[in-house]
């Protein structure tokens, strides 16, 4: 777990140490999530759903044959 000191600036902006920033994989322009619990207050990345499509670890695979059942079934589906 990494550690370090930042400050509240202006219009209570905070600036995190660069090495903060690095060890959670954060860059500029990423959306983050604050929880408030007593004077402790955690961040939390919020990954974007595409970046994470084309960069995250996969979790299941879906062959071509798959995709065209299931693509004939709704079709029919909406044929009714």
């Amino acid at each position: 777990m990494s550690k370090a000191v930042g400050k509240v600036g202006k219009k209570y902006a905070v600036y995190l140490p660069k090495s903060v920033a690095k060890a959670a994989g954060l860059k500029e322009g990423d959306k983050v999530e604050f929880e408030v619990s007593g004077s402790a207050v955690a961040l939390h990345v919020i990954r974007d759903p595409l970046e994470l499509a084309l960069r995250g670890s996969k979790f299941a695979t879906v062959s071509a044959d798959e995709i065209e059942e299931t693509s004939m079934k709704e079709q029919e589906r909406y044929e009714r």
